[in-house]
This record gives structure tokens, C-alpha cells and sequence, in this order.
């Protein structure tokens, strides 16, 4: 018995220090060419892969040297049931790991192991940003986001009510508020500001210095805000609006003006050969039936860019796409959720610590810093895209007229109060009670003016 247990000890050993020669000794990649994953550099590849592939090596403690696929494919069933590709050279021993974007697929998870996925994407559209839709009926509304146009809407009911109040606190403005008639009631004061607010003017104007403080910042704030959305109404209403006229697979199923098509004997056409969705049924049956399938990535992005065709890809290539090339869009629509990941062969002891080292790098935010570089984009117009403007874009112009309006009242309160103390000198009473009966006259309802104003005409018809 202990000559037993010595010998299985001895085993154990010795078992898990080849496990761990094995991984330390220098482990075949194979790799496929594409951008941004897998790029020459002279003599040297860089990319996505590239970097992931070191910062893994580092956690998990391996050497390696990385190989180009030699058939160039990714890997899928032949019908003599062999594999090609990245995955067939894993499958057959001639590499020990497929780094690329290698999508994760229940058949190729029966063939090789496969790790947690280091990326996730999906399926979506790629067209040109000029196949757009007819304009909306309030397109119009597009330069302001709502938040502005309620801000706008407030400044305007304000504004309107500001004059409306200094035109009747205003000496200036109203001297007799018992015999003359209020120039600005609230209508007109509503129809003066709209007219203001149009550049066109609507008369009479206000000949008190309060009621010109206000309109001055009011046609200020008209002047800054119609330069504001007519200068973003122009920027949304070029011909590189991204409204595409196809939104998503079923509006891409119901039309036939636009050709589509996806990669030949991809992992993408697979979604849609074995959908049961009737949508995804009708797109593969018409791909199928015209053959609209093309060889490579770079091919499906040139026959988009020359127009009149949607190309049906994964989401991370599509958006590099749209990243490099600045009049392609993608569709929002992104359907068939998979992920990439790294591939070793069946029962391979390495693939729990090559999952643990993708999670450990995510949690770092390593992944996602990878992601932003190599997916930098080069579009200057996309990045200086107008977008609607946000009450916080204004918020300068806001000031000038609340302190525009602020200024002006307090203006009409200090006119009316002189004009209190010179009737309270000459009548011998107290400033405050003159200036009581002066505001009792002047802020009086409009149906006690009209009763006043009855009362006079039957004293002068009797």
C-alpha cells in the first residue's frame, strides 16, 4: 500500500509539471488577416487580436508564435465532414490556439473548446448614408431639442407678460389710466412679442425707457436664437443625413429596390439559413435566389459605398466600417447576439485560464480600452456632426434676457415711484398711499375699465 501511494504520487507530480511545461512552452496561434484585428506592419502583425493575445500570454504565463491560416478561412464544415480554416488547423493539431474574430457557434464548440467571449456583436445593415427617407412632418423641429423649445416657449409667455405689466406700471407709458386706454393689453402684448420674434415688428412700439429695455433684450434673444436654428436646420438637412430609409431587417425584407447580401459561408448567413423567424426566411431565401453573397469583408464595404446595396455583416466590422469610410451608416437594428472568442483544441486544460484572464482583462476595462483604439474613428464631419441644440447651449442668451426683463420692471416700479412722490408733493399726502392709489388704478381689470367707462358715457348722454 505505500509503495502504491508513492507511486501515485509520484504520478501526480510528475502529470502536473508537464501540465504546467505545456504551458509554458511555446504555443502555436493561428490568426486570419483583418482589420482591425489582425494587420501587417512590416514584418510584424499588430491589431486587436494582436494586443489581446500579449496581454493573455502575460496573465496566463505562455510563449507563442503566431501564423497566418494558410486557406485564409475562419472554419466551417465541408459536407465530407471536415473543417477548413482557422478551426480545422486547431481540430488537426496544427496549431494550438485561433485568435481572431472567431464567432462562438454551437458547432464549433463541438469541434473545438472555445473560450468566455473577449468581444460581443451582433448582426446589422451597412448602406450608404444618401439612400434616406422622405422628411418628416416636424423635421422642422429637429435644431432644438425639446427641452429648448419649452424653454423658448416660457421665455416668450414671460416676456409677453413683462411688457404687458410694465406698460401698464409705466407713467411713461400710461400717464392717465383714468381717461387714456392701456396702448398694450395682454393680446397685444402677446401679438408685439411674436411679431419681435420674427424680425417683422408689430405696432405701436413702447415709448417708455422700461418697455424698450425689455423689447431691446427681447430682440437680442430673437436675433441669437433664429441664427441658432437656422444654422442647425441647414446642418441637419444636408444629404448625409443618417435617416435610412431602411431601418431594420423587415424593412430591408419588404422592399426590393435595394440588392443585400452577407459574406459567403459565414457564420452570418448560417443565422438566417437556420432562422425559423419568417423575416430572416425571406432575406436568406432571397439571397439565395440571387446570389448576392460576397467574398470578403473589403468586398461587401466597396459594393456599399458604391450605393443601391446593403451589406449584412457583424456590428464591431460594421461600425469599423462606418469608423474609415464617412458616407456609410449602420442600421440601429442588431439582431443574432454571439460573441468572439479564442479556440483550442477539445479538452485542452488551457482554455479555464485563458476565460479567466478575458474576464479579469474586461473587469480592468482593458478590453474596452483595446476597443476604443482600435476603432478610432477618422471621420472629421461625423465628429463635428450639429446636433439638436440643448437649453444649456443657450443658457448665456437666457441670462441677457431675464436680466433684460428683470431690469426693465424694476425700471417701470422706479418711474411710477417718482411720478408718486411729484403727486404727493403737490397734493400734500404721503408717497405711499399716492402710489397705492396708483397702482389700485392701474393694475384694475379690464371689465372694472369697461364699467368705469359706461358710467361716463351715461353721465354725458344724461
Amino acid at each position: 500500500m505505500m509503495l502504491l501511494g508513492l507511486f501515485l504520487l509520484s504520478f501526480g507530480f510528475l502529470l502536473d509539471r508537464g501540465t504546467c511545461t505545456a504551458m509554458q512552452s511555446e504555443l502555436r496561434i493561428t490568426t486570419i488577416k483583418q482589420e482591425p484585428y489582425v494587420m501587417s506592419k512590416g514584418a510584424q502583425l499588430e491589431g486587436f487580436c494582436v494586443d489581446l493575445l500579449s496581454e493573455v500570454a502575460k496573465k496566463v504565463g505562455f510563449k507563442y508564435k503566431v501564423q497566418l491560416v494558410k486557406d485564409g478561412a475562419y472554419g466551417r464544415q465541408e459536407e465530407s465532414g471536415n473543417w477548413n480554416g482557422m478551426v480545422g488547423e486547431v481540430v488537426r493539431g496544427e496549431a494550438d490556439l485561433a485568435i481572431a474574430p472567431l464567432t462562438l457557434t454551437a458547432a464549433r464548440e463541438k469541434a473545438v473548446g472555445m473560450t468566455k467571449p473577449f468581444m460581443q456583436t451582433g448582426i446589422s445593415i451597412l448602406l450608404r448614408k444618401d439612400i434616406s427617407e422622405d422628411a418628416g412632418f416636424f423635421d422642422f423641429l429637429s435644431p432644438f431639442s425639446a427641452q429648448t423649445w419649452v424653454g423658448i416657449l416660457i421665455a416668450y409667455l414671460g416676456t409677453a407678460a413683462c411688457i404687458f405689466i410694465v406698460a401698464r406700471l409705466s407713467p411713461s407709458e400710461w400717464s392717465q389710466p383714468q381717461s387714456e386706454k392701456n396702448t398694450f393689453g395682454l393680446l397685444h402684448s402677446l401679438w408685439y412679442t411674436a411679431g419681435a420674434l420674427t424680425l417683422q415688428g408689430a405696432g405701436p412700439h413702447p415709448k417708455a425707457l422700461s418697455g424698450r429695455v425689455i423689447c431691446s433684450s427681447w430682440w437680442l434673444f430673437s436675433v441669437v436664437l433664429l441664427a441658432c436654428y437656422f444654422s442647425n436646420l441647414s446642418s441637419t438637412k444636408t444629404p448625409e443625413s443618417s435617416h435610412l430609409m431602411v431601418k431594420g431587417f423587415e424593412d430591408l425584407a419588404n422592399q426590393d429596390v435595394i440588392e443585400y447580401g452577407c459574406l459567403a459561408g459565414s457564420s452570418t448567413l448560417a443565422f438566417f439559413k437556420n432562422s425559423n423567424n419568417p423575416v430572416y426566411r425571406r432575406i436568406y431565401e432571397h439571397m439565395e435566389r440571387t446570389k448576392s453573397f460576397v467574398s470578403s469583408m473589403d468586398e461587401g464595404i466597396r459594393r456599399a459605398k458604391e450605393g443601391n446595396y446593403a451589406f449584412i455583416g457583424e456590428s464591431v466590422s460594421l461600425d469599423l466600417a462606418i469608423a474609415r469610410y464617412c458616407e456609410l451608416v449602420r442600421a440601429h437594428e442588431v439582431v443574432g447576439m454571439r460573441g468572439y472568442s479564442i479556440a483550442a483544441a477539445l479538452g485542452s486544460p488551457i482554455i479555464k485560464n485563458l476565460s479567466v484572464a478575458i474576464l479579469q482583462l474586461s473587469e480592468a476595462g482593458e478590453l474596452a480600452y483595446l476597443r476604443s483604439k482600435w476603432w478610432a474613428s477618422s471621420c472629421i464631419a461625423d465628429k463635428g456632426k450639429v446636433s439638436a441644440v440643448q437649453p444649456h447651449n443657450l443658457k448665456g442668451i437666457f441670462l441677457v434676457l431675464s436680466l433684460g426683463l428683470g431690469l426693465g420692471t424694476i425700471v417701470a416700479v422706479l418711474e411710477l415711484t417718482f411720478k408718486s412722490r411729484r403727486r404727493a408733493a403737490e397734493h400734500k399726502k404721503t408717497c405711499c398711499s399716492v402710489l397705492t392709489e396708483e397702482l389700485s388704478l392701474r393694475l384694475r381689470t379690464s371689465s372694472g375699465n369697461r364699467s368705469q367707462e359706461n358710467v361716463d358715457k351715461d353721465k354725458e348722454k344724461a
